[in-house]
């Protein structure tokens, strides 16, 4: 749902959960986003909002519009999405960050028990 009162405009909020689930390949078995009409009911948006959304999607590549058919997924457009997803990048690093400090204290503790040999 689309918060009115919020500092991003209305079809960026759209855009953003739409390149969200993108991201995590929730359209990937056809490849086509949900229609103006879908994205309307699930967001509580206008038909212009639903419009500019797709808009912004397909100016960063990550759909293609075909008039009376709808918006379809371009190739690269879950990998896309996700790059262009800071939240979601920031997630990843941390885990990332995570699992190698955890490797490292694992190599500290190999060294230190070499070292006392």
């Amino acid at each position: 749902m689309v918060e009115w009162t919020g500092e991003k405009p209305a079809y960026q909020q759209v855009a953003d959960e739409l390149r969200r689930r993108i991201a995590k390949d929730e359209f990937a078995k056809d490849g086509k986003l949900p229609s103006l009409a879908e994205i309307q009911g699930t967001y509580t948006a206008s038909v212009t909002v639903a419009r500019a959304a797709i808009r912004q999607l397909r100016d960063e590549g990550l759909v293609v519009s075909h008039q009376g058919k709808g918006a379809f997924l371009t190739a690269d457009s879950a990998e896309s999405a996700k790059l262009s997803d800071t939240a979601g990048a920031v997630a990843e690093l941390k885990g990332q960050v995570a699992e190698l400090r955890s490797e490292v204290g694992q190599l500290r503790e190999r060294v230190a028990e070499l070292e006392s040999h």
